[in-house]
Parts: structure tokens; C-alpha cells; sequence
């Protein structure tokens, strides 16, 4: 009797727990009498000895027909969730209800027949689509019903299955989880939903149609419901495959042939720019229809079919059909849009940078190779490189490689023409640099003379730009007309920075000639002061290095006395400090200041010298003929008949010409105006022979030239000399090299038979090609 109040709290303890079930009665009751008597009976020893609880020797059996009754409490829940209608139980009592199953090892049956009530259901699904018809028509109402009907099956379908698995949870969690073969709950819903509805060959093909009828009636410009192609297109995400293998190749299909078809027609009825907007609103709709309702897999691939079809099959035709107008017009955002389009289809920069080499190549040789552009070739130059500069800055995103190939596309062009847009470049950088240029401030100045020097870098033919350069600078400092020093010298650096220290020497060294002619002019005049007879005129002379400067013609001519006289003192003071040079005097560079009386009063003339010794020659008379004038003067003929021409012919006319007109002639009569009457007191009369005359244009290309064939001959000897034997082909390539202007091989080939012909360099006796340097 001693143990026996130990096994009754035991007993009561084990009994106790029933695992959740409904306890019968009749252990109920004993559990309540065994716990009292134990705890009346026991007393101390109870209290004095530990309680021990132990399990079942065997586990407690579920009551008869519990596993029965109680599916069917699942399955009328199951039933009335897919009814719609309310169901009879506690959901918290049919959770507890499958836990309870599951615990008792009946999760494989469970399942089995959750998953055979589900089927059953779907499977009556299908039924409710057979009476819409097989084909449908492309306009009517049966597409859009069809898929309303469908997208509420669906909806449908997941509200059911996402209740039906609240309810199995602890199954789906347990059993499901541990079998990985088994879809969980959710899957088994959408594989019964594929396999059973959507599966199905004619619902599938009715689906997918209806959708594809809505997408093409929204690109067609109508209003569709985003909101159902949103759904149904989920629908067939979800359903694994059915999205990529049955819609999303038939969408891409019939968007191919859409664009196909749409690319075709409007490059035939639209312009260029009408064309691309067209492009770029497609493209964003498309996207939109990615964002809004496709699955994002779809968006790669529905974007390149766009690209494709409406870009990448018609980019020589774009191009071909409005990239001129578009440049020509500077349409700036349809040049921003065309880049942009072009760069999203491979190939598509390559195809727009070769059209725009030929534009830039083209239309630069417009520029170049008309004779007639030369008076603005500059300026049209200058304005064309900005314009470039400006698309590709805005439009280009200043991608190197349109950089490039329009510095290469200039070059090509701009050499079309040999040596004349260097002479014209040289020409326009005087017209900028002379006195009488007020179109600019200091820092304008700066900005063009830079733009000049990008046009400058690419002209081969360096050598007629230096020696057109170097004659207008000479004017310029000779006649004082230079507008601003500063602005010369910083030319000359850039000159400098661009062709290096050599071919800047020689400008250089004709400022340093002004500047030592301007403290050689102070002496001179505190020489001619302490003179006794100083004379009247104020003599003012420029020394010139030869080498530096550009060679002129000495022109004979007669002076008056007095000039003579002043020539020679001034010969004697410089040659004093300066023994072994040689002086001679340039005439035609030669400018004077005038002093004249007429009827109205005195006025002050700034003349040339030629002019001043004509001038001076109607202080003995009052008219001379053309032939007097010539004897008297001694001028060379054609500089004289310019001469005449400006002073009888001109605006400010000193002199009347007989008989009238715009020539002079052999036998004309010229006499002095004494009626000459002018707003300014100091007139400044053109000075004709400043002007470049057409001789001396080809006569400063022909120095060029000569000055081309020595540094030809002199690269041939100092590349014989270092290799001693030399190939034909070598020695042309090293020459090619190493000279910094164009250059003919038939013209390489005259140079090498001079130096042969000389002696500086031989045939070989048995190649004809080789050649030998002579010592």
C-alpha cells in the first residue's frame, strides 16, 4: 500500500494530457477520484518523496471513426470555401483538427485527398469555357468577355487555394516540407490550374489571343483595361512556363511583324525627324507596356524587336534621307534624338560616324574648292568648325570618336586645295591684326586668333602660310599699321607652341629688327642735331636682317637731292658704328607725310614714296604727261600706272587726269588740282602698291616652292649620309617623314636625279633602285 499514492498522481498526470482529443468520460472520472484519494491518503509521505512522470508503456489510440469525421468536417470547409459560402466551423478548430492528423501519421492520406477534392474542382471549371466559340472574330465582344471570365476563374481559384491552405498550414508545413517530391499546397493549386484550364489547347489559345487582340488595340491608339492584361499576364507568370512558351513567343512574333510593316510605310510617308519622334514614342510605350502589365523577363527582348525593326533596318535610309537637312538646319534637339536612337542598335554609331565624315567632307570641299568662296573661305571655315563643334558638344555627348573623325574629315578637305587656304588663312589673320580692324576687343582678338590656329593644324602646307605670314607682317610693321603689339606677339607664340621654336626664328627676328631700328633712330636723331645743316625733312629708317625678312625687288628710282643727301648722312652715321655692313635701300616699302597748299588750306597727305615723288614733281609745274612723269621719276612702268591711278583715279583726287577714266593710258595729261577739297585735314590716299598684286602672289608661291626643293635636297643628303645605301622605296618613305609639307613621289624622283647629276649620291651599278651616298 505504500507506493500506491505514487502511481495514482502518476496515472492522473499521464491521463491528463490527451493530446488535444475530446477525453471520454469514463478516464475523466477516475482521473478526478485518483487524484483526490492520493492526495487525502498520502499525506506526508507524498510530500516527502518526488513526483516522476513517465509516458504511456503505450501510446493512446485515436477513437473509432475520428480520422473519418473528421475529413469530413475538412472537406465540407474545402467545399464551401469553393462555393463561396460560409463554412460551419471554428477555423481555428480545423487547424487544431489537422494537427491532430498530422500527429497521428495520416499527412500522406491527407494530402492525397485534399489535393483529389481540389482537382475535382478545377476540373469542373473547365466547362463553364465551352460555350464561347473556338475562333473568334477580331472586333467582337466574345475576346474581351472570354478573358473577364478567365481572369475571374483565376482570381477565383487563388482567393480559394491561399483559404484552403490557411486551413492545412500545419500540413503543408510539416508533411510537405519534409517531402521534397511534393509541391507544397499553393504549387498543387497552380499545377492543377495549368494542367486542367489553362492547359487545355482551345482556353489557351483563346486566351492568349484576347490578350494579344487587347495589346495590338492599345498600340493601335485605343483605350484598353490595363488592369485585366495586368492580371491574366500574372496569371501566366505564375504558371511557370506558360508565360515564355505560349504567349511571350507569339507576342514577340506579331510585334515583329507590326514593326516590320509600320518601319516600311512610314519611311515612305514621313520625313527624318517625323520618323525618329514616331521611333522614340514606340519605344516608350513599349517600355511602358513592360512596367505596367508584361513580365520584366519580356522587356530585352520586345525592346530590340523595336530597334530592330524600325532603327536598325533603315539606318543607311534615315541617314541617306534627312542627316544633310538636319545639319544643314542645325536642328539641335533632332540631331540629339538621332544620336541617341542610333547608339541603342549595334552598328548604329559606326553607320551615323561614317555619314558624318561625308558630311563634314563634302561640304567643307564647297567651302574650299570654289575659287570664287576665297574672299569668305575663312570666315565660312571658321563658322563651319563652330557649328561642328557645337553638334558634337550638345547632339554627341563629345564622344571622342566623333571628335576624331571630324578633325581627320577636316584635314582630308581642307587639303583638297594646295596651298591656297594657307595663303588665306595668312591673309585673314592680317585683315584681324591691322589697325583699321575695330570688330574686335582684346579678348575677341584672342578667341579668333585661336580658332585660327585649330583651322591652322590642319593644313599640310605650313610653309605657305609662314611665307604669306611673314610678307603681310612685314607691312605691317613697316607701315606701323599693326593694331596691337601684344596681339603680334602672342600670335607668334602661338605660332611658336604649334610648329615649334624653327619656325617662328625668323618673325621673331623682324621684331627685334623694329626694336633695334627704333634705339638706332634715337642716336640718328641726336647725330643729325649736332649737324649743321639738319635740313627739313624728319627721316625715319628701318634696319632689316635680310635673312629675316621677305625679299624684295630693289627698284631704281629717282630721288630729289635733298632725299639723297639725307640717304647719305644717314649711310655715313650707321656704317661708322656698324663696319662691314652693307645698306640698301628699299624704295618700294618707302612712306611719307606730304605737306600741301590748295585754295581751301593746307592739308597733310600720307603717301607712299613712289606717290610722294609724283606729288613732289608739281612743285615745278602745274602738268605733266604720263611719259615726263616716268622719265622724271624713274618708277617701273606698272607700279607707276597704279601710282597715277590712286592719286588722279582714286577717292581723294590730287590730281585730274586728261582724257578721264578709270585707266591710266600712254599720252595722258595729269594736272594738279588746286580746287581739292576733303572733310580731314590728314588724308591717308590708298596705297595701291601695299595692296598684294597677283605677281606678287605667284612670286611669294614660288619662293615656297624653291625653298621646298632645298629642304628636299637636304633631307636626301642627310639620310644618304647616315644610312650610306639606301632602297628607292626607303629613302621615299624616310622622306615622307621627315618633311612637313606635301610632297608628289614624281617630284621626290626629280630631286634624287639633281643630287645624282651632282655628285652628291649614285646609282648602284647592278640595282637601278639602290643608291649610294658620295663622301
Amino acid at each position: 500500500m505504500a507506493d500506491e499514492p505514487q502511481k495514482k498522481p502518476h496515472l492522473s498526470a499521464l491521463v491528463g494530457h490527451t493530446n488535444g482529443l475530446t477525453k471520454p468520460a469514463s478516464l475523466a472520472a477516475t482521473a478526478t477520484r485518483s487524484t483526490g484519494g492520493g492526495g487525502g491518503g498520502g499525506g506526508a509521505t507524498a510530500s516527502s518523496k518526488k513526483l516522476v512522470i513517465k509516458n504511456f508503456r503505450e501510446r493512446p489510440k485515436l477513437p473509432e471513426n475520428y480520422t473519418q469525421d473528421t475529413w469530413q468536417k475538412l472537406n465540407e470547409a474545402v467545399g464551401a470555401i469553393q462555393s463561396s459560402i460560409s463554412i460551419k466551423y471554428n477555423l481555428e478548430e480545423l487547424y487544431q483538427a489537422v494537427e491532430n492528423l498530422c500527429s497521428y501519421k495520416v499527412s500522406a492520406t491527407l494530402y492525397k485527398q485534399l489535393r483529389q477534392v481540389c482537382e475535382e474542382h478545377v476540373k469542373a471549371q473547365i466547362l463553364q469555357f465551352r460555350e464561347y466559340p473556338f475562333v473568334m472574330h477580331r472586333n467582337s465582344l466574345d475576346s474581351l468577355l472570354f478573358l473577364k471570365k478567365i481572369n475571374k476563374c483565376w482570381q477565383d481559384h487563388c482567393r480559394q487555394m491561399i483559404m484552403i491552405r490557411s486551413i492545412f498550414l500545419f500540413l503543408d508545413r510539416t508533411y510537405v516540407l519534409q517531402n521534397s517530391v511534393l509541391p507544397s499546397i499553393w504549387d498543387m493549386g497552380l499545377e492543377l490550374f495549368r494542367t486542367h484550364i489553362i492547359s487545355d489547347k482551345q482556353v489557351q489559345t483563346k486566351t492568349i489571343d484576347g490578350i494579344l487582340l487587347l495589346i495590338e488595340r492599345e498600340r493601335n491608339g485605343e483605350a484598353v483595361d490595363r488592369s485585366l492584361l495586368r492580371s491574366l499576364l500574372s496569371m501566366l507568370s505564375d504558371l511557370q512556363q506558360v508565360y515564355k512558351e505560349s504567349f511571350e513567343q507569339r507576342f514577340l512574333e506579331e510585334t515583329n511583324c507590326l514593326y516590320a510593316a509600320e518601319g516600311q510605310r512610314l519611311m515612305q510617308e514621313r520625313e527624318v525627324p517625323e520618323y525618329l519622334h514616331h521611333v522614340n514614342k514606340r519605344l516608350e510605350e513599349e517600355g511602358d507596356r513592360v512596367i505596367t502589365y508584361l513580365d520584366h523577363s519580356t522587356q530585352k527582348p520586345l525592346i530590340a524587336c523595336v530597334e530592330k525593326q524600325l532603327l536598325g533596318e533603315h539606318l543607311s535610309a534615315i541617314l541617306q534621307k534627312g542627316l544633310d537637312s538636319l545639319l544643314d538646319e542645325n536642328r539641335i534637339s533632332d540631331l540629339t534624338q538621332t544620336y541617341q536612337l542610333f547608339s541603342r542598335v549595334k552598328g548604329g554609331q559606326q553607320i551615323l560616324l561614317q555619314h558624318w565624315s561625308e558630311y563634314i567632307k563634302n561640304f567643307g570641299t564647297t567651302i574650299v574648292v570654289n575659287p570664287e568662296k576665297d574672299k569668305d573661305m575663312v570666315q565660312e571655315l571658321l563658322d563651319f568648325k563652330d557649328k561642328v563643334d557645337h553638334i558634337i558638344e550638345v547632339c554627341f555627348q563629345k564622344n571622342e570618336k566623333f571628335i576624331n573623325l571630324m578633325k581627320e574629315s577636316f584635314e582630308t578637305f581642307i587639303n583638297k586645295r594646295p596651298n591656297k587656304p594657307a595663303e588665306l588663312i595668312a591673309k585673314y589673320v592680317d585683315s584681324k591684326l591691322r589697325a583699321g580692324n575695330k570688330e574686335a576687343t582684346d579678348e575677341e582678338l584672342e578667341r579668333i586668333l585661336d580658332k585660327i590656329m585649330i583651322i591652322f593644324r590642319f593644313i599640310h602646307g605650313k610653309d605657305v602660310f609662314e611665307a604669306f605670314y611673314k610678307k603681310d607682317l612685314a607691312k605691317r610693321l613697316l607701315v606701323g599699321k599693326s593694331a596691337s603689339v601684344d596681339a603680334e606677339k602672342s600670335m607668334l607664340s602661338k605660332l611658336k607652341h604649334e610648329c615649334g621654336a624653327a619656325f617662328t626664328s625668323k618673325l621673331e627676328g623682324m621684331f627685334k629688327d623694329m626694336e633695334l631700328s627704333k634705339d638706332v633712330m634715337v642716336q640718328f636723331k641726336q647725330y643729325m642735331q649736332n649737324q649743321s645743316d639738319p635740313g627739313n625733312i624728319d627721316l625715319t629708317v628701318n634696319i632689316l636682317t635680310m635673312g629675316y625678312w621677305p625679299t624684295y625687288t630693289p627698284m631704281e628710282v629717282h630721288l630729289n637731292s635733298e632725299m639723297i643727301k639725307l640717304q647719305e648722312v644717314f649711310k655715313t652715321f650707321y656704317l661708322g658704328k656698324h663696319s662691314g655692313r652693307k645698306l640698301q635701300w628699299q624704295t618700294t616699302l618707302g612712306h611719307a607725310v606730304l605737306k600741301a597748299e590748295f585754295k581751301e588750306g593746307k592739308k597733310e597727305f600720307q603717301v607712299s614714296l613712289f606717290q610722294t615723288l609724283v606729288l613732289l614733281m608739281f612743285n615745278e609745274g602745274d602738268e605733266f604727261s604720263f611719259e615726263e612723269i616716268k622719265m622724271a621719276t624713274g618708277v617701273e612702268d606698272s607700279e607707276l600706272r597704279r601710282t597715277l591711278q590712286s592719286l588722279a583715279c582714286g577717292k581723294a583726287r590730287v590730281l585730274i587726269k586728261n582724257p578721264k577714266g578709270k585707266d591710266v593710258e600712254d599720252g595722258d595729261k595729269f594736272i594738279f588740282n588746286g580746287d581739292f577739297k576733303h572733310k580731314l585735314f590728314r588724308i591717308k590716299i590708298n596705297q595701291i602698291q601695299m595692296k598684294e598684286t597677283v605677281e606678287e602672289q605667284v612670286s611669294t608661291t614660288e619662293r615656297v616652292f624653291q625653298d621646298r626643293q632645298y629642304q628636299i635636297d637636304a633631307a636626301i643628303v642627310r639620310i644618304m649620309k647616315m644610312r650610306k645605301t639606301l632602297g628607292h622605296n626607303l629613302l621615299v618613305s624616310e622622306l615622307y617623314n621627315q618633311l612637313k609639307f606635301p610632297v608628289k613621289p614624281g617630284d621626290l624622283k626629280k630631286r634624287i636625279e639633281s643630287l645624282i647629276d651632282r655628285d652628291y649620291m649614285e646609282r648602284d651599278k647592278d640595282n637601278p633602285n639602290q643608291y649610294h651616298y658620295v663622301a
